[in-house]
């Protein structure tokens, strides 16, 4: 995999002060998506151990409340196994620490592994999913961590154990 970027502090993409990583390579080409240079799976550099090692540094600091993945997309087939070390090394060391995943596949095509072999166990490392495609006919700059109405914040252990997409209350 690679990836486009990591930002060390980052407050756009979730609550808090968050760090976040911009994973290369997306086959949804939305319209007038904000990072069309992460569409090319080349695009950036090699992501690797190194890397993890700077997210998990970034990630140590108390203000840090947890780690964001976008893109490109970070459930690309081609991503996952990456992305899936990458939250696995982040849970094993800061239990405590929110993951937040920005896909434009939906909730339910990732918990039927109907995207790619490690779907649902990327899944079950995450505690919110914001799902679905940008759709520019339905952009609103008003919503919360999203950019289109169709996206849903979705609360991705309780709809695991729900077996159906339960949507994020924001409470903080």
């Amino acid at each position: 995999m690679n990836y486009a970027d990591i930002r060390p502090i980052d407050v756009a993409n979730g609550p808090g002060v968050r760090t976040s990583i911009f994973v290369s390579g997306c086959t949804h080409h939305c319209k007038e998506c904000f990072n069309p240079e992460t569409w090319d799976f080349a695009y950036g550099q090699p992501f690797g151990g190194e890397q993890i090692q700077k997210i998990l540094d970034c990630l140590s600091k108390p203000y840090i409340r947890g780690l964001s993945l976008l893109g490109g997309e970070p459930f690309e087939p081609q991503n996952q196994r990456a992305v899936l070390e990458l939250v696995r090394a982040i849970r094993a060391r800061f239990p405590e620490k929110d993951i937040w995943c920005y896909s434009g596949y939906l909730f339910e095509s990732l918990r039927d592994s109907q995207v790619g072999e490690y779907s649902q166990e990327l899944l079950k490392e995450l505690d919110v999913l914001v799902d679905g495609p940008f759709v520019l006919e339905k952009k609103d700059l008003s919503l919360r961590f999203r950019g289109s109405s169709n996206q849903r914040l979705i609360d991705v252990p309780a709809s695991l154990r729900a077996g159906a997409a339960v949507l994020w209350d924001g409470a903080e």
